[in-house]
C-alpha cells in the first residue's frame, strides 16, 4: 500500500519534460522529478523512491533515501531554526521540521537530537518530536526473556541508559553491564532481560547464562583457528583487552575458555590459550593377585 513519508516501489506512467509521473496507487500519480530519474525511468519500468511534500505542500517521490522514515526514531542534526521551529538534516533536500510545540527543550543550530519521525495528520506534513514518551509504553510490552531485539540508545541516567526497545518501548541498560562505549542515537541488537510487574523492561547487550558462554565459546574456538591456533588471551588479560577482541567482559570469557579447558578443547598456557586440548594421564592399571590359600 502507498504511504507518505516511506519508502515505496512505483510503476513509471508517463515521461513530461519536467519528469516522469508514477503510479502513486490511492495517492494518484505522483510526480519524480527530472533530476531524480534512474536508468529504468521508462513507462512500465518500476522505480523504489521515498514518497513526501514539497514546499508546497503537493505529493512528491524522490529518489534520495532519508537516514529515516515515519514510525523511525533517528539522531539529526539541527541545520536551521526560525520563527515556526527547527529544521533537521534527514538526508533530502527538504529539511525536517520539529515545531516548538514538540521540542522536549528548546533546540539548537548545530546539535543533534533523539526524535521520533511522524505523520502531522492535521497539517498534511511530515515533522518531527522530541517529546518521546508520548510515543513509547502506549501498549503492554509482549516480550520473552532471553528475546533479540533492536535498540537505539537514549539519555545516560544515575543507574545507566535508557534505550527505546523495537520503536515501542523504553528500556534500561544497567552501566554495571556495559562494556563498551555506547554514544545517545546509537543503534544496536540487545537482549530482553526482565519484564518487570509494573511493567518497566531491562535489557541487556548481551545473552544471558548458558547459552552467551557457548556462543561465546564457539567464538574463541573461531578465533584460534583464524590465528594458527593461538591466542595471546588469558583469563588473566585486562578486561580491556578482552572487550577490544570479542566484545565482551572478562567474566565472560573465563567462563568461556573455563568451558573449552573442561571439555578438552584447549589449553592454558602462560601467555595466551592453544587449540587443542591435553589428554588426561592415563591411570596405572591396577594388578590383582590371587589370594594365597592355606
Amino acid at each position: 500500500m502507498a504511504a507518505v513519508g516511506q519508502l515505496n516501489t512505483f510503476k513509471v506512467v508517463k515521461v513530461v519534460e519536467f519528469g516522469v509521473y508514477l503510479d502513486g496507487g490511492s495517492l494518484g500519480e505522483i510526480l519524480l522529478p527530472h533530476r531524480f530519474i534512474p536508468e529504468e525511468g521508462q513507462p512500465g519500468d518500476s522505480v523504489e523512491v521515498f514518497v513526501y511534500f514539497d514546499s508546497e505542500d503537493a505529493i512528491i517521490a524522490t529518489t534520495q533515501k532519508p537516514y529515516a522514515v515515519v514510525g523511525d526514531f533517528a539522531f539529526l542534526k539541527v541545520v536551521e531554526v526560525n520563527r515556526v521551529g527547527a529544521f533537521l538534516d534527514w538526508g533530502l533536500e527538504k529539511d525536517l521540521l520539529v515545531p516548538f510545540r514538540e521540542q522536549q527543550h528548546k533546540m539548537e543550530e548545530g546539535r543533534s537530537y533523539l526524535v521520533r519521525i511522524y505523520h502531522d495528520e492535521k497539517s498534511n506534513r511530515l515533522a518531527a518530536s522530541s517529546r518521546l514518551d508520548k510515543f513509547l509504553d502506549n501498549q503492554p510490552a509482549d516480550f520473552q526473556e532471553g528475546q533479540e531485539v533492536k535498540l537505539i540508545i537514549g539519555d545516560q541516567t544515575d543507574i545507566g541508559y535508557k534505550a527505546i526497545i523495537e520503536n515501542a518501548h523504553w528500556g534500561v541498560v544497567y552501566k554495571n553491564e556495559v562494556f563498551q562505549e555506547l554514544k545517545k542515537g546509537q543503534a544496536l541488537d540487545g537482549f530482553i532481560k526482565k519484564v518487570r510487574d509494573d511493567g518497566k523492561i531491562d535489557v541487556c547487550l548481551q545473552k544471558s547464562g548458558y547459552e552467551k558462554i557457548t556462543e561465546t565459546a564457539g567464538r574463541v574456538v573461531d578465533a584460534l583457528k583464524e590465528n594458527g591456533g593461538f591466542l595471546l588471551l588469558t583469563d588473566k588479560s585486562s578486561p580491556k583487552m578482552i572487550y577490544e577482541t570479542f566484545g565482551i567482559s572478562k567474566k565472560t570469557y573465563k567462563r568461556a575458555i573455563g568451558t573449552l579447558y573442561k571439555e578438552r578443547r584447549i589449553t592454558i598456557e602462560n601467555d595466551g590459550i592453544k587449540l587443542g586440548g591435553k589428554e588426561p594421564p592415563k591411570k596405572k592399571k591396577r594388578i590383582r593377585y590371587p589370594r594365597s590359600q592355606s
